[in-house]
């Protein structure tokens, strides 16, 4: 077996910018690979006999050709832009042929080069990439799986200053619009720094981001955000019932919010837990489970058009970008969704037993479910079909009492009794 492969990063000044141990990497390289713009900036400095093999569209054969040039004994190098460790190929390649088989000369990341340029000091900021396959525009309700995704969510959690790597697709006029869908057309400033390195650089400041939104830059390019206006004070949790925007006049079609707290501490949410909210009504448990599973995501679903319309103008308010409604009848369409860590189920539409019997099966080890019933019916199905399931369950019977003013006093108005059960899928 060679020599460790020589994971080498570079700039757009090629070779001049290369320090003298990647340079002689590449001097005693038999096989050099890399996107063909980075090839063809060291190509004229290459030994003649070294093989130039580039990877645009074969990302995941990079391993494969590092393997097998270093069981053959030949010396392999690897180019990458700027840092390989920072958003780059640095930990892909570690990961895929372990550690001891790569060695990293890391040039400056582009995204440093880029806060030079602004004279910002970026202990402090918050690092996304977006350099990924298009996705389309950003709309609200978009899942994980959006090139968009970590850019929008970094704004929803407050972070005063963002650097992010951007691609052809998600490129700085896409960003700005994706933050005004989002609800933060006034949160941001916003800069571009382009073609770092090369004659032609230029730097864009202080862009309003309506303004970024319908402008064109050179590629390729860093955007930098900074926050003009603080993020809302809002609590995480404890939101009042009139905070929810909900159906009028007001036929129950919310969690109140005694039960609500406590079907919230029964779903044990972790702050990265993937969570299905069915029968979202108002959406008031998801959008507040959304804003505990701050890292994570819930996946809502309501089959009456009016509550669904007011969940997701309740979304927008909070600017919930890690929420999801679909409008629809459950169990339609849980099977596109991934395996949840908590679901609370709200409502049935009359599909409790079979929808129960779903969630047992899709829970990830150690989930948990959590329904409220009113009803003694409701109840009695729902404790027999986890019973019949040998499932873990407990039920509380939450009965609350609200201060209501008559004349120059106080009486306490009840609420309606709600059973609040929970189930857990047992660890292995």
């Amino acid at each position: 077996m060679s020599e460790p492969c020589a994971l080498i990063g570079i700039l757009d000044d090629g070779w001049a910018g290369l320090g003298d141990n990647a340079r002689r990497r590449l001097a005693a390289a038999d096989l050099v690979i890399g996107a063909r713009r980075t090839l063809d900036l060291v190509a004229p400095h290459l030994p003649s006999q070294a093989e130039q093999r580039a990877m645009d569209g074969q990302l995941g054969r990079v391993p494969e050709w590092v393997r097998a040039a270093r069981g053959a004994g030949h010396a392999a190098a690897v180019l990458a832009t700027g840092d390989p460790l920072c958003h780059g190929i640095g930990t892909f390649l570690a990961g895929k042929l372990g550690a001891e088989a790569i060695e990293v000369w890391p040039a400056v990341s582009t995204l440093q080069l880029a806060f030079a340029r602004l004279k910002l000091s970026w202990q402090e900021a918050k690092i996304v990439s977006v350099h990924s396959r298009d996705a389309g525009e950003w709309t609200p309700g978009a899942t994980p799986d959006h090139g968009l995704y970590a850019l929008v969510r970094a704004a929803a959690a407050g972070h005063a200053l963002i650097g992010a790597f951007t691609g052809p697709d998600n490129n700085p006029g896409r960003i700005a619009r994706a933050l005004i869908a989002a609800g933060h057309g006034d949160d941001f400033r916003l800069a571009v720094a382009a073609r770092l390195g090369l004659p032609d650089e230029s730097v864009d400041t202080d862009l309003a981001l309506a303004d970024a939104a319908t402008r064109r830059f050179a590629d390729p390019n860093i955007v930098v955000l900074t926050r003009v206006a603080p993020p809302e004070a809002r609590a995480i949790f404890g939101f009042d019932d009139a905070d929810f925007i909900q159906r009028t006049p007001e036929k129950g079609l919310i969690t109140k919010q005694e039960a609500r707290a406590l079907s919230l501490a029964k779903l044990r949410l972790r702050p990265d837990s993937r969570v299905w909210d069915i029968g979202a009504g108002s959406g008031s448990v998801g959008l507040e489970a959304a804003r505990l599973a701050r890292d994570g995501h819930v996946w809502a679903i309501e089959k009456n058009a009016g509550d669904a319309a007011n969940a997701r103008a309740n979304a927008g308010r909070l600017q919930a970008s890690n929420y999801t409604l679909v409008d629809g009848r459950a169990p339609a369409g849980l099977d596109l969704w991934p395996d949840p860590d908590a679901v609370f189920i709200g409502g049935s539409g009359g599909e409790l037993a079979e929808l129960i019997g779903l969630v047992l099966a899709r829970l990830r080890p150690g989930g948990r479910l959590v329904m409220n019933f009113v009803t003694l019916e409701n109840l009695a199905t729902a404790t027999a079909t986890l019973a019949a399931a040998g499932a873990a369950w407990d039920v509380v019977q939450l009965q609350a009492s609200r201060s209501q003013p008559i004349l120059d006093m106080h009486r306490l108005a009840a609420h309606n009794p709600v059973w609040v059960v929970s189930a857990s899928k047992e660890t292995p």
